[in-house]
């Protein structure tokens, strides 16, 4: 098993939008350990429960077993995750399906292959005495979120929008995700923001802060954002996808195979699997936050086409980059389900 930390440098994308040649040129799965192909992941927070089936596939086996060398790689913003894709750095990422559109509107072809989930598994937070009732409150008030450009800077937008609020009406501050995000609550540096479990599970634990949107359910997805928001999912560069189809389809299979072994055991059982570093010390709120959330992916990997209607829709109600261009965004080029159908027939 193979983990490394990166960070990476969002200039990279500007760059590669304007068509530096290194982006031109086609990534390849290399070879690595004994033969086998190597491939390079990012994940947007490795120890977020909305990615868990990234680390949890490396624990279980599933990659080794399809005859790959995957290496996971931790960055806790998935803006950056995406930046590093796009510039060619690594293979592939597990990150939020979105991206995929809006770096469409940037005319970059990325295409998700396995859907591991049809809702966001995220969470609007509020400190329990904050005046912030509704998405309407956030006129005036600072937001967190992991990065500008992320998923969670994307859903923020989305809510505000909702409510008639302008994207300028309210100031979005980095502060990732876990202690940070707390620390932030906690001084003042944010009145409230969007975050994942296990941090939603820290805050309403302490009683720190309150959820006011609770997106980690179908039911509160559709009230926030009125439908289905496919979100976690395994996204790589289409001429990756083209040039390397052996090697999508073996992740394809262990990634199916890691979401038919997550609907089959509890979140004990899932707890137990993942690394010890992961509870942060306290293993029975590692579960509930598991608990909280789980419900959240699916079991076959396959996208929900309505699903991904809405995504176009929510972020064409706010983003600059993908409303002028809503009309020409083509979905069937954001996801395949030809993956994973394989990998259902095969199981």
């Amino acid at each position: 098993m193979r983990i490394r930390r990166i960070t990476g440098a969002v200039a990279a994308l500007a760059l590669v939008v304007a068509g530096t040649t290194a982006c031109q040129d086609s990534r390849v799965a290399q070879t690595g350990a004994g033969g086998k192909p190597k491939v390079t992941i990012i994940v947007g927070g490795l120890e977020k429960v909305i990615y868990l089936p990234a680390m949890l596939t490396q624990q279980l086996g599933n990659f080794t077993a399809q005859g790959l060398d995957v290496e996971l790689q931790g960055e806790q913003s998935g803006a950056t995750a995406e930046t590093s894709l796009v510039a060619k750095q690594v293979d592939g990422v597990v990150g939020f399906y979105d991206h995929t559109i809006d770096l469409q509107a940037k005319d970059q072809c990325i295409q998700s292959v396995v859907q591991m989930a049809n809702i966001p598994g995220e969470a609007e937070m509020v400190g329990t005495k904050s005046t912030i009732n509704s998405s309407a409150d956030f006129k005036g008030k600072k937001l967190g979120v992991t990065s500008l450009g992320s998923s969670t800077d994307f859903l923020t937008k989305a809510l505000a929008a909702k409510a008639g609020v302008g994207a300028d009406q309210y100031t979005p501050v980095k502060v990732g995700a876990g202690q940070t995000f707390i620390a932030s609550l906690d001084n003042g540096g944010i009145d409230g923001g969007m975050t994942t479990d296990p941090t939603i599970a820290q805050l309403t634990n302490t009683g720190k802060a309150k959820v006011l949107y609770d997106m980690r359910t179908p039911e509160g997805t559709k009230s926030a954002l009125g439908g289905l928001y496919p979100a976690t999912s395994l996204y790589l560069n289409c001429d990756f996808v083209q040039q390397n189809h052996d090697v999508v389809q073996k992740l394809a299979n262990a990634f199916v195979a890691t979401l038919k072994w997550i609907s089959q055991h509890s979140a004990e059982e899932i707890a137990a699997k993942m690394p010890p570093s992961y509870s942060g010390g306290d293993q029975a709120l590692y579960v509930k936050s598991i608990k909280d959330s789980i419900g959240m992916f699916n079991t076959d990997g396959k996208m929900d086409s309505d699903g991904a209607k809405n995504v176009l829709e929510v972020l064409s109600s706010f983003s600059t980059n993908v409303k002028p261009r809503k009309d020409s965004i083509d979905l069937s080029k954001t996801y395949t389900t030809e993956f994973v159908d394989a990998a259902a027939k095969q199981g």
